[in-house]
């Protein structure tokens, strides 16, 4: 656990990190990235962090990878590669620099350190969890396994090394469908996600979808009731929701997709004003891109992502910690269910 008294203390010693005007004007064109959503007074406060992370990103020659779900300040003012987890799992597959610092969640950095096991992979805060990889164990897969006998196992990015060790092929929120129509027999077992699950089962009409019972601690709040009172009050909103959400959640919306997917999504129809469900960082990072749309709440915070932060990012550069190591090989058998979705995804993608 981080003592972040003795980090704070470190960091002042070694860095000037008072909140500073000038540090603010000299960097306004990463805060005219996030002027909509970032005041200048913060910016004040994140612009000292944001020139020595990033000027230590030279020294180490490191690579910051950051989910659309971090803050705009961690999102547009040091991610070096931004977006949803195939996003970044094909983006570590090219990482040239040595040091990979993965602004995410542990799962996120277990999965650049299997496909990049001779680099350097820190996480800035090793007690990012996530409530899905935390659901499921390798024992879990096995069950399942016992089960549905021959059935293969699709076992979503949100897992530990292990999960995906003990499985057939990786799958996200952007591609789950696509992996599970390619999937041999009539049954496919998926895990830990069991409305992600119920979600790919209506896409893919032709496969028999069973689940794993784990959820995520952020979408499984939003309900359909909630989304229907909303369009009571605002009914051109447009609702975009992710496929973590319950399935009469995303039945309620007008589109659903992966975090890329609603990017996309937004940026290709310009609704006047737009409600997303999912992770709140989302809308506050397309925000400034996106001046014509209104975006709207209900929204909820994942506590896991909210522990990366400037200052631990500052810090983990500072002091080259803390290093993700998985078992090689428990990373030898993670990379080939892994890999296997990459490559997948690439020849849609081609």
């Amino acid at each position: 656990m981080l003592d972040i008294a003795l980090m704070r203390s470190s960091l002042a010693e070694a860095y000037d990190l008072a909140p500073s005007l000038e540090k603010a004007e000299a960097t306004a064109d990463i805060h005219a990235r996030m002027n909509r959503v970032v005041p200048l007074a913060d910016w004040a406060r994140y612009a000292p962090y944001v020139m020595e992370i990033n000027r230590l990103k030279r020294e180490r020659n490191a690579v910051i990878l950051a989910h659309n779900y971090m803050t705009p300040e961690v999102f547009h003012g040091v991610g070096d590669v931004v977006g949803d987890s195939l996003q970044l799992a094909i983006a570590a597959t090219r990482v040239e620099a040595d040091v990979i610092v993965q602004c995410g969640v542990h799962f996120m950095a277990e999965t650049s350190k299997i496909l990049n096991p001779a680099k350097t992979v820190l996480i800035p805060d090793m007690a990012a969890g996530c409530s899905l990889a935390e659901s499921i164990t390798a024992e879990g897969v096995a069950e399942m396994r016992a089960k549905y006998p021959g059935a293969p196992v699709v076992s979503y990015v949100n897992t530990t090394a292990e999960v995906k060790a003990a499985s057939d092929i990786c799958c996200t929120s952007s591609n789950a469908a696509q992996i599970v129509a390619a999937m041999e027999g009539d049954t496919v077992i998926m895990t830990p996600d069991q409305y992600l699950a119920q979600n790919v089962a209506r896409q893919v009409p032709g496969k028999r979808v069973v689940w794993w019972a784990g959820s995520c601690i952020v979408h499984e709040q939003f309900t359909a009731a909630d989304l229907r009172e909303f369009r009571t009050h605002y009914p051109d909103t447009q609702i975009i929701a992710h496929p973590e959400c319950p399935p009469d959640v995303v039945a309620e919306a007008d589109f659903s997709g992966s975090t890329s997917g609603i990017i996309d999504y937004v940026h290709s129809h310009k609704p006047g004003r737009a409600m997303l469900v999912t992770e709140c960082s989302m809308a506050s990072n397309i925000a400034d891109e996106l001046p014509e749309v209104d975006f709207v709440g209900p929204c909820n915070m994942c506590p896991y992502m909210k522990k990366i932060t400037l200052e631990k990012i500052l810090w983990s550069l500072h002091t080259m910690t803390t290093e993700v190591v998985v078992d090689p090989e428990i990373s030898a058998r993670a990379r080939v269910a892994v890999q296997r979705m990459i490559d997948l995804s690439r020849k849609t993608m081609a």
